[in-house]
Parts: structure tokens; C-alpha cells; sequence
């Protein structure tokens, strides 16, 4: 007979032994704690904690006055500004779900998003009105439209009946905000690419926010009041739920509408940027500006890179140019960063290529994700630690989504296994640390062969004329596929195809080099990721062409 556990007898949860997890608790924290700290900074406006705090209490409070509530949806529209940062507090503090848009996006995809997930409400900057005016004639129902307008754009119209700050008058800074019921209670709706059609919205929740948020602070260990520059959009997993990681630093946020490299260096000498993160591309834009705008930073600024491949020539160029670079890997289905290239002391004695091909890894799980494996997608089983088997990079925990909006099949067929299927090549190396090969669906067979297009790229970044790199598939009727390599050269560089061609033969099997090369400026998205499936179509438009 089983005899009773004393340690659950008489001892439940209530209010003063536990609260559901929220993000929003950061910022009634750092407003209580550090009232007249600069939070925001955004050209000439200036806010501090106790006053963005109040901000984000009056948006909460008008939204509840128009109907908002619990699983409501809110979109937004917007640039890195500040009233952008405080969408990330008011909208979830009306009980509402904040949707943010990719501004880069055609009318068409943004009308499916708004009536996908069902937005009450809109609130729009100006830059994007002929965008957003073109989707809401698509939509084809009514919602409210709130204008932002941000004294360092001129331009666009107001398409709505009000703008943010009218709006702002109408709340309450005192309002009293309801914390969630449940910390599973949705708190935000991200899209993915939908680069095959249409795009899914993933679901996060509050505990989830909250957790990488912290987890932001630790894993790349952020001194208290640090000073965050927006380089990353934030409507890219609501900024990699850095939005939120600011409030509990109680640190500044220095608001960026444009990544421009003369911009970027400006902000971090004025306001002493600590920390700022981006794909591959916005490193290598700082990576080769010019020399006079790189001088007189004094001193140290970390900056967090994420992609699938970040070039091994682009690790050591932010090295070389004394910013110390820490690289972290994920998906929107997992808030983001969700595992880190953790850095030991070992390799500071090793050489500086060998140093950028150890961080050049995926490494290991963020600390508050619960599992991180390769995995044979069939059967289930880990893949072996040699880092030569690939398998399929998979997650586990309270940073993964709570699933695709209104789309069971996609999100069971996600969770399969008890796993979220990120859809990722990889090996696992001897020492834990993930390296990813690819994509699924970018791996090229050639003859029979496997060729992973990252290795390839990776060689063509370290030619000294290239400035980004893809590499695709291009249908070859002897052998099924062959690389095809899309070259974005630097400024005033010059390179022929058969020098490229040969460089990357020097450095790998005859087989895996590219037999094509394409120059001209890459496809990107907002976030600087390309777009690889662009570039498919071209290799096979030109292919065929032939």
C-alpha cells in the first residue's frame, strides 16, 4: 500500500505562493525600481521607465475602452520606434494578443494576416500606409486604424481615425491591468515566411516570454542596464522577446527605423551601445564600412548574431574590429534564440580561424530550453555524436510555441513525437555542440551525393571580393542538380565566375563546387535573411533557359 505524500498534504497553490509567469512584470518593476532611468531614446524624444510604463498603462486602457480583451488581437504595423516597444506591454496588458507585422511584405500577404488572425485593431505607421492602404481594401471588413507618427519619418498619410497619441489620451496611466488567468494565455501571434503558401501563425505564450526573456539576460550575460540598440526589427519574433529582456535589465533601448552602417556606428559612439543583435548581413555591413566610421568606439559592445550559417570570414571580422560576438540559433517557433554557441576559455588560445569555426557552431541549448537533439526524423533515435551523421535538429520545453493558429494538422505534424521538428540538417559534435548543414529542403544532390549548400557558402565568403552568398540547386540533366552560386560582391570589388569557381575548388571536393555563378545584389528579407527560394526559381528559370 502507497502511503500519502506529507508534501502534498495542506500545501496548495494561492496567491501568495504563486503567480502565472508574465513578461509584463518586468516593466511595473523597472518603472518601481528605476522611475527616472532613460528606457526609450528615438532622435530628439527621451523616455524614462515611470513614463513608458504610463504610456503602455494608457494604451492598455484605451484598447479595453474599444472592446479589447482577452484573445483579442492587436496588429501592429511598425518600425522600431517607441511606440512599437510599448506594443510589447499595452497590448498584452489589455488581455489582447499583439500581432506584429513584417513590414517588408506585399498587400496581399499582410490582408491574409490581418484576417487570419482576426485583428480588431491596426496600428500603422505612416511609412507603410500605401501598403497597409492597398491590404485594407483587401480585407474587406472594417477594423480600427491607428496612425503612428514619428517625427523621424516625413512622409505617407494617416489612414485611420485617430493617431497613437490621441489614442494614448483616451487611456488611463493608472489603469489597472489584469495579470494573465494563465501563464499558457496567449500573448503574442508571429508569422512565419510562408515561402510555400500561405504563412502560419505561431502562438506564443506568456510563460514562454517571460522565460526567454530572462534568458537573454543570462545567457549572454547582460550587465544590469545595458544599453540595447534595435538593429533587429521587432516584429521578427517580437524582437527575439528582447522587448521585454530590456524592461527586466531596466536598461535603454535606442530606437533605429534603418539599418545604415554610418547610422549604426553614430548611435553607439553617442549613447555607448553595449549590446545589439542581427543576421549575418547587418555584421557584415558594420564588417566593411568604411575604416574612419569604425573609429572612436572605446568601448566594448557585444553583438549576438543568428542564422543558420553565419560565414566563418564574418565571425572574425567583428572579432578582428574588437566587438565580441556571441552566436545563437532558432526559429520563430521558439521565441527566437533557443540555443547558443556557448564560448570557452580554451579556444581564447587557439588561432583566430580556428576560433571563428568553434563559434561558427550552433552549440548547445539556451538554458531555459529543456531539450535540444539530433534525431533520425523516423525513427526518432539521436543521430551518434560524430559530427558526420546528419539528422534533424530537434526541440523540447517551455520556449517552444504553443502551436500554429488555426492549423492542427501543421501543428501536430510539428510536435510529432514529442518534438518540434525545426526542419534543419545537422550533425552533433563530440563535444555536444550542434553545426548545422542545411535545410531540409535545401540540400543539393548531385549524382547521387549529398552536397550541403552552407559548406559551399561558407568557402565563397571567404574570398575577399564577396559580400554575401547563396547557394541553391540548379536542375542538371546528367545529374540531377548541381550548385549554383548567387554572389553579392563588395563595393568596387571585382571577380570572375571561373575564378570563384576554382577559389571554391581549392578548399573542397571537385563535386560540391559551384558549376554556375550569378552576380548582382541578393534577395533579403526585412530581418537580412535571403531568400533562397527566389533564388531556386531563378536557378531554375535560367537552367532551362539553356
Amino acid at each position: 500500500m502507497r502511503k500519502s505524500n506529507p508534501f502534498e498534504q495542506d500545501l496548495d497553490k494561492n496567491p501568495a505562493n504563486h503567480a502565472p509567469l508574465t513578461p509584463l512584470s518586468f516593466i511595473e518593476r523597472a518603472a518601481s525600481v528605476y522611475p527616472e532611468r532613460t528606457a526609450v531614446i528615438h532622435g530628439a524624444r527621451r523616455f524614462t521607465w515611470k513614463e513608458t510604463y504610463a504610456r503602455c498603462r494608457r494604451l492598455a486602457s484605451a484598447l479595453s475602452k474599444r472592446g479589447i480583451g482577452k484573445g483579442d488581437t492587436v496588429a501592429v504595423m511598425l518600425a522600431n520606434t517607441p511606440e512599437m516597444y510599448e506594443c510589447h506591454f499595452g497590448v498584452p496588458m489589455s488581455g489582447g494578443v499583439l500581432n506584429t507585422l513584417n513590414t517588408r511584405l506585399d498587400p496581399q500577404a499582410i490582408a491574409f494576416m490581418l484576417n487570419h488572425g482576426e485583428a480588431q485593431v491596426l496600428i500603422t505607421d505612416k511609412e507603410f500606409s500605401t501598403t497597409v492602404e492597398a491590404a485594407l481594401k483587401i480585407v474587406g471588413r472594417k477594423l480600427a486604424v491607428i496612425d503612428v507618427e514619428d517625427p523621424e519619418f516625413q512622409g505617407g498619410k494617416r489612414l485611420g481615425e485617430k493617431t497613437y497619441e490621441q489614442l494614448l489620451l483616451e487611456g488611463d496611466p493608472a489603469f489597472a491591468w489584469l495579470w494573465p488567468e494563465d501563464e499558457w494565455q496567449a500573448i503574442s501571434l508571429s508569422y512565419t515566411s510562408g515561402t510555400t503558401g500561405d504563412p502560419k501563425g505561431v502562438v506564443y505564450h506568456h510563460r514562454g516570454a517571460y522565460l526567454n526573456a530572462v534568458c537573454n539576460i543570462v545567457t549572454w550575460g547582460m550587465p544590469q542596464h545595458a544599453v540595447y540598440l534595435w538593429t533587429l526589427p521587432m516584429f521578427h519574433c517580437d524582437g527575439w522577446c528582447f522587448p521585454w529582456t530590456m524592461a527586466a535589465n531596466a536598461g535603454t533601448n535606442v530606437c533605429l527605423r534603418k539599418v545604415e552602417a554610418a547610422k549604426i556606428f553614430e548611435l553607439i559612439k553617442a549613447h555607448k551601445v553595449s549590446h545589439y543583435c542581427g543576421a549575418p548581413i547587418v555584421h557584415s555591413t558594420l564588417v566593411n564600412a568604411p575604416e574612419e566610421m569604425k573609429q572612436g568606439i572605446t568601448h566594448k559592445v557585444s553583438g549576438m548574431v543568428a542564422a543558420a550559417a553565419p560565414p566563418a570570414a564574418m565571425i572574425e571580422g567583428m572579432e578582428r574590429m574588437g566587438f565580441d560576438l556571441t552566436h545563437v540559433y532558432g526559429l520563430t517557433e521558439v521565441y527566437g534564440p533557443a540555443t547558443v554557441c556557448a564560448k570557452h576559455e580554451a579556444w581564447d588560445r587557439v588561432d583566430i580561424s580556428e576560433r571563428a569555426r568553434l563559434n561558427g557552431r550552433q552549440g548547445v541549448r539556451y538554458l531555459m530550453e529543456e531539450g535540444l537533439s539530433v534525431m533520425d526524423p523516423q525513427t526518432m533515435q539521436p543521430v551518434p555524436a560524430d559530427g558526420e551523421t546528419m539528422g534533424e535538429i530537434m526541440f523540447r520545453g517551455n520556449i517552444t510555441m504553443k502551436g500554429y493558429l488555426k492549423n492542427p494538422k501543421s501543428t501536430q505534424a510539428a510536435f510529432a513525437g514529442g518534438w518540434f521538428h525545426s526542419g534543419d540538417l545537422a550533425v552533433m559534435h563530440p563535444d555536444g555542440y550542434v553545426k548545422i548543414k542545411d535545410r531540409s529542403k535545401d540540400v543539393i544532390i548531385s549524382g547521387g551525393e549529398n552536397i550541403s549548400s552552407i559548406e559551399v557558402e561558407d568557402v565563397l565568403y571567404r574570398h575577399p571580393a564577396v559580400l554575401a552568398a547563396a547557394v541553391v540547386a540548379r536542375p542538371d540533366p546528367k545529374w540531377g542538380e548541381t550548385p549554383c552560386a548567387f554572389v553579392e560582391l563588395k563595393p568596387d570589388a571585382k571577380v570572375s565566375e571561373s575564378e570563384l569557381i576554382e577559389f571554391c575548388r581549392g578548399y573542397m571536393a571537385k563535386f560540391k563546387a559551384p558549376r554556375a555563378v550569378v552576380f548582382g545584389e541578393l534577395p533579403k528579407t526585412s530581418t537580412g535573411k535571403i531568400q533562397k527560394f527566389v533564388l531556386r526559381e531563378k536557378a531554375k528559370s535560367a537552367s532551362a533557359i539553356e
